[in-house]
């Protein structure tokens, strides 16, 4: 006879502390088989030794490793596409519901709808709750029920929504009891899965109350070790973001908080703008007739622009998967208006090499570079990359970290001359918008 019990899906939330869904599913009447499926449809887009892959394999190997000590279980990992993996755990098992956490991305909705629609043929509910974020879809939006298309009013509607709620945290230790006994779960290798471990390393974030004080100070300067490394850990949910926002509310300093909140107002854009993953959220960038030179965008990628600062990025990028944010904004913006080569470029070739890449923030930094999205720059800032460095690299430890031969005759002259690239810009973007 089948066993009857409950299934928790991990995905954007490999934690077993705080995890709202995983809770949820604990507190039910049954017990509770936990899964992760490696989605051969995201799987095939991905280089084989991707370092998110590697990390991902990581966490729910520490996973299994807590849950078998300590409670004589684990979590059964599949790899294919959900839908099969789903109809093979109908046969298995007898499930009563399929509990997991809300994804915002077009494809998590369109997967979660086919799965919700084949538990449902099977008289199985789908309860998925709302985890990685503290505000989502509609829920901070202006009077009139529309979305926010600039960031500072929907931050000060977030803060004061946030301010009058209280932020329960859910303890799922007392809980884990409820997990299925004694199985032997489905658990795969790394090369199961047609992966090899990654020779880059995922850091550990740091918020401690000191960073967090000495946040706004030391932001800006990327040859300081002084950012928290936190995107990839809320990527894929080994912190709680509810923990993490209780951190940056406890301080003083309101700049690390607000930029949690910036994550959470690109997810509101994506949700309800979804066609700007492939279109302008301005319709009239799209317009823009952009120069696309391959072997331009070829330097670029690989940090031989001849401009010291955006070389430097570019390097850090390729090197370690990290790129200080500041340095991020200036590589971006150099792309779209000093080489007028399409945003959508940059933003796939940071998706492939980022760690901390997340859908939603990815294009909505890259449209705000472009001047196409909400709450853009505007089409005439463009950041002069030489000037730059004066203001965040003054004593060039940056660049000679990462660019150690500028100085050196082999180091390539600029790509463009700056002057010339603004005006072409300026000259291009007009031309679209007549």
């Amino acid at each position: 006879m089948k066993q009857t019990m409950n299934i928790f899906w991990f995905r954007r939330d490999l934690r077993l502390d705080d995890n709202l869904g995983l809770f949820e599913a604990l507190s039910g009447n049954q017990p509770v088989l936990p899964i992760f499926i490696f989605d051969t449809e995201i799987l095939e887009k991905l280089p084989k030794g991707d370092a998110r892959v590697t990390f991902i394999h990581h966490s729910l190997q520490n996973i299994r490793i807590t849950l078998s000590e300590k409670y004589n279980s684990g979590v059964a990992i599949y790899h294919g596409k959900p839908l099969n993996i789903f109809n093979q755990l109908i046969e298995d098992y007898n499930i009563n519901s399929v509990y997991t956490n809300h994804d915002y991305e077009p494809y998590a909705k369109a997967r979660d709808l086919e799965i919700e629609s084949f538990l449902a043929k099977n008289d199985i509910e789908f309860k998925t709750f709302k985890d990685q974020v503290i505000f989502e879809k509609d829920e901070i939006v202006k009077a009139d029920g529309t979305p926010y298309m600039v960031y500072t009013p929907y931050m000060k509607t977030w803060k004061a929504t946030f301010k009058a709620k209280n932020l329960e945290t859910f303890d799922t230790k007392p809980l884990l009891n409820n997990l299925i006994k004694n199985q032997d779960l489905a658990n795969l290798n790394l090369s199961d899965i047609g992966f090899t471990k990654s020779n880059q390393t995922i850091a550990d974030f740091t918020v401690t109350p000191q960073f967090i004080k000495n946040y706004e100070a030391t932001r800006n300067f990327p040859s300081k070790d002084t950012t928290s490394k936190l995107g990839p850990h809320l990527r894929f949910g080994t912190v709680s973001i509810r923990k993490m926002m209780q951190k940056a509310t406890a301080e003083q300093n309101q700049t690390f908080w607000q930029e949690l909140i910036w994550r959470e107002f690109f997810m509101m854009i994506l949700w309800h703008f979804p066609h700007t993953v492939t279109e302008s959220f301005k319709p009239q960038y799209d317009r823009i007739v952009w120069r696309n030179n391959e072997d331009e965008f070829k330097l670029w990628c690989e940090g031989n622009t001849g401009y010291p600062l955006v070389d430097a990025g570019m390097r850090e990028l390729n090197q370690t998967g990290f790129m200080h944010n500041r340095v991020r904004m200036l590589v971006g913006s150099f792309l779209c208006k000093h080489l007028l080569i399409d945003w959508r470029w940059g933003e796939a070739y940071f998706a492939e090499k980022l760690h901390d890449y997340e859908l939603a923030s990815n294009v909505g930094n890259w449209q705000w570079v472009a001047g196409c999205g909400v709450d853009a720059a505007p089409y005439f800032r463009i950041f002069n990359p030489t000037t730059q460095i004066e203001k965040f690299d003054k004593n060039l430890e940056y660049i000679k970290k990462w660019v150690p031969e500028f100085q050196e005759l082999t180091y390539p002259t600029p790509i463009v001359d700056h002057k010339f690239a603004r005006e072409r810009c300026l000259r291009v973007y007009k031309e679209a918008f007549k």
